[in-house]
């Protein structure tokens, strides 16, 4: 009889590199170990020699990478007696939030814009039973009254600037080293709040300094002196990382906060990044770039891959794609690279903003058979 190992999540898969103990519950909702997949047909539309891969974070549970992140931070709120939690969130977040703290048993409130948020992240929200609060601002509102609220009643913030949550996004990137058997040349994310950037180059540095590539011999696993802590020169066992914004809503490339962002992509309408600082340094270090993408770019990317390779995410995460394919075009992605897109949530987050751009109506006819041959013929 073959015996086989059940995945339970990725702190129990990565639980010596996680922030846990032998006697930590776990809550776990069996996120991570999302499929990498290779593009093959937007390659050759390019006419460009580069493996292109997506890290589809969108089939995490709630369908989003917020999952990674969450099972962390709920964790090690619960180890810590928290009996509620609390986010300011676009949609993705309030949906894991919500999720995990049913798992957990606790409760979750969440602070969301007014009309500014997908129904189908809101659905979500509502169905896993969180206390939802609809504020009259913004994002970067919410998050603002999210920590003026911790500092009053008895609640863990679940927001990125819990480091928790960035502890359990960096496994992303191992399990892309992990089924790459190398990091890739090039790393391309969409940037709101900056949280998810500053994880993946936390994992990638890890385990570049953890044993696998390490390139200093004294190396005792990031004890001060080693090069990836200090900002030393970049290693190639470490990717370049790029991140792009909607121009609506691009603080790091006007090189400032912006107070009113607007975008399609409503899971990076984000003005006041709270990893401002982190992400710059990611930069820097990794000698990769920002740059942004008009809504009409990132909805023709969104376009592009479902119908060319059968891949449906949410608009935010198209930016990704569509920063990409304009790097690769230009050369600033040189031909021969490997480049990894994180598509950061799934497509059915925001299906009025898809079926909006579909040209392509249903059409209704007869229930008879000459009647489903004529429009089979027709779209032929």
């Amino acid at each position: 009889m073959t015996m086989t190992t059940r995945y339970t999540g990725l702190i129990e898969r990565y639980r010596d590199r996680l922030p846990v103990s032998a006697e930590t519950r776990i809550i776990s909702l069996g996120e991570g170990d999302t499929p990498l997949i290779r593009l093959e047909n937007i390659p050759r539309l390019l006419g460009r020699r580069v493996e292109l891969y997506v890290k589809y974070e969108g089939l995490n549970p709630t369908g989003s990478f917020k999952d990674r992140g969450m099972t962390m931070a709920v964790t090690r709120a619960v180890e810590e007696g928290s009996r509620a939690i609390i986010c300011a969130s676009t949609g993705n977040t309030s949906a894991a939030a919500a999720a995990y703290a049913a798992r957990a048993g606790i409760t979750a409130f969440v602070l969301i814009p007014d009309g500014k948020i997908a129904m189908g992240k809101l659905a979500q929200a509502m169905m896993y039973g969180s206390v939802v609060i609809q504020i009259k601002g913004n994002f970067d509102d919410g998050m603002r009254l999210v920590k003026e609220v911790a500092g009053e009643a008895p609640v863990t913030i679940v927001n990125s600037i819990n480091p928790y949550r960035l502890q359990g996004q960096k496994t992303a990137a191992f399990e892309i080293v992990d089924e790459l058997g190398r990091a890739p040349d090039y790393h391309c994310l969409p940037v709101g709040n900056a949280g998810n950037i500053t994880a993946h180059w936390i994992g990638y540095s890890e385990y570049a300094c953890g044993g696998r590539d390490c390139v200093t011999e004294a190396c005792a696993f990031c004890n001060g002196e080693c090069r990836f802590v200090s900002g030393g020169p970049v290693s190639t066992s470490r990717p370049k990382m790029v991140g792009y914004q909607a121009s609506g809503s691009a603080p790091f490339l006007r090189g400032h906060m912006v107070d009113h962002p607007e975008t399609v992509a409503t899971a990076i309408r984000i003005g006041h990044p709270q990893s401002w600082e982190q992400a710059w340094q990611v930069s820097r270090e990794s000698g990769g770039w920002f740059d942004e993408c008009s809504d009409e770019e990132i909805l023709a990317a969104q376009k592009l891959l479902t119908e060319r390779e059968g891949v449906f995410c949410e608009p935010a995460s198209a930016t990704s794609l569509a920063g990409a394919l304009r790097d690769i075009r230009s050369g600033k992605i040189p031909e021969g690279s490997t480049v990894v897109l994180t598509l950061t949530g799934n497509g059915l987050k925001d299906p009025d903003t898809a079926i909006a751009q579909c040209t392509q109506k249903p059409v209704t006819i007869e229930a008879e058979l000459d009647s489903v041959k004529r429009a089979i013929l027709d779209a032929l």
